[in-house]
């Protein structure tokens, strides 16, 4: 048997199971399958040579992460115009393929990828399942869903056709179309960007672009072909609407008022905050040289919507985490635990609340609640080994050297040999004429 195939039994940490219970000291034991914990775990193991066995004296015992929110094949881009104008489909679905291991390999075991340049996320997901490659299991929307208004991309946003991650539907016949294509290519979630920006818009943030019976429509065709739905919610009429229409999940749900508020409780609408991406940038914009203003911007966002987020919660609305890792701002590998540390921080959960959004709660992305998410008997062993008592410090999930050991389905993930080392590839990043223009003042110092 290969070593990473084997049975294995793991003592002397400490079990989060992700089921409410207590966390304690106790033997945990697995193969494909959680098999058994504590005393059942030992009995499990008795007698066998075909059990590996794992001392985990002074760490955490938990399911592997679930980032609920990821853009697995944009490969990390400065701008939408790199996003949208330097990326080639199969080189793309090469570098996802590479990208999707550092992803693994910091406890993710399962992600959710909302949407998708080309089809390289749907091709990425089958690869992997079919052990082409190696990363976690994926579920996969394909083009995100826009109108000719446009989503966060502004004037690069096309009149009509495809660009990027996203394909404009201008009529109700082509939002009906263009979900029944997608269903045809293998989507397992529909996504629809229901906000976005405008030049000289005169409110805050983002404006809704969808009007309700459109929403109401793409629902309902996309769950005649058994299709969930998330949408792009990032002020308070699109997160109302969206959980009116119907929508099985919403991506950000920022700026709710009460009739937002009202709505997403009375409907049970799960939400994915995905504030990582503010978070990081917030915090830590001056050493990535973000302008002053987004960094006042997203602070301002996540301080306001914070509360009523917490209200959701509390009323017992299903909370995920998602990173929106994929940006230059929110790298592969990186930030898949950040999201906890703002749930913890700024909405005022416990460790253990936050950590069951990030794993049992998670399995709704995945469509596999029943499977995984937990370290119950007979789900689905995805396991990780982090040093360190997280259920006191969610930070741990980001130390480095602080993941121990990754199992996924059973089978323990490499984590020692190295990655190749990434060079520079020919067009792939946006190079700018220079930083700052030449003027005469600056080039001459005159004044």
């Amino acid at each position: 048997m290969n070593q990473s195939d084997a049975a294995t039994l793991i003592e002397n940490g400490l079990v989060f199971d992700a089921t409410g219970a207590v966390s304690s000291v106790q033997p945990i034991a697995f193969d494909g399958a959680i098999a058994a914990t504590g005393q059942a775990a030992l009995d499990w193991a008795e007698g066998r040579n075909d059990v590996r066995r794992i001392d985990a004296s002074g760490c955490t015992v938990m399911p592997g992460l679930i980032d609920a929110h990821c853009h697995i094949s944009f490969d990390e881009p400065h701008s939408n115009d790199e996003l949208f104008f330097h990326r080639r489909e199969g080189l793309s679905a090469l570098v996802a393929a590479h990208n999707v291991q550092k992803v693994l390999r910091s406890g993710v075991t399962s992600l959710f990828d909302a949407d998708t340049i080309y089809s390289v996320s749907l091709d990425l997901r089958d690869a992997i399942e079919g052990s082409v490659c190696e990363g976690p299991r994926m579920t996969c929307g394909g083009n995100a869903l826009f109108t000719s208004v446009g989503g966060t991309a502004g004037m690069l946003v096309p009149d009509e056709g495809a660009i990027g991650y996203l394909k404009v539907t201008r009529t109700k016949d082509e939002i009906v179309t263009e979900i029944r294509n997608q269903a045809k290519r293998g989507v397992d979630w529909i996504k629809i960007h229901v906000t976005g920006l405008i030049p000289r818009q005169r409110a805050e943030g983002e404006i809704q672009v969808w009007t309700y019976d459109e929403l109401k429509l793409a629902v309902d065709t996309a769950h005649e072909l058994g299709l969930p739905v998330t949408g792009h919610c990032r002020n308070a009429s699109s997160t109302r609407d969206a959980a009116r229409a119907g929508f099985d999940m919403i991506l950000h749900a920022t700026y709710m008022d009460e009739e937002a508020l009202e709505a997403v409780i009375e409907h049970n609408t799960p939400i994915v905050p995905t504030l990582t991406f503010q978070a990081v940038l917030a915090e830590h914009g001056d050493a990535i040289g973000a302008s002053p203003y987004l960094k006042a911007l997203f602070a301002k966002e996540i301080e306001e919507s914070c509360v009523q987020l917490r209200r959701a919660y509390d009323a017992g609305v299903p909370f995920l985490c998602g990173t929106e890792s994929g940006f230059s701002i929110t790298p592969y590998g990186e930030w898949h635990w950040r999201e906890l540390q703002v749930f913890v921080e700024n909405m005022g959960l416990s460790p253990e609340e936050a950590m069951i959004c990030a794993t049992r709660e998670g399995a709704r992305a995945l469509k596999m609640e029943d499977k995984l998410g937990t370290l119950e008997k007979g789900r689905i062993a995805d396991v990780i080994v982090v040093e360190g008592d997280v259920t006191k410090d969610v930070t741990l999930l980001g130390r480095p050297q602080g993941m121990k050991h990754i199992f996924k389905g059973g089978r323990r993930i490499d984590t020692e040999t190295p990655l190749p080392t990434r060079t520079g590839l020919p067009s792939w990043r946006v190079s700018n004429y220079s930083t700052l223009p030449a003027t005469r003042a600056t080039t001459l110092g005159w004044k």
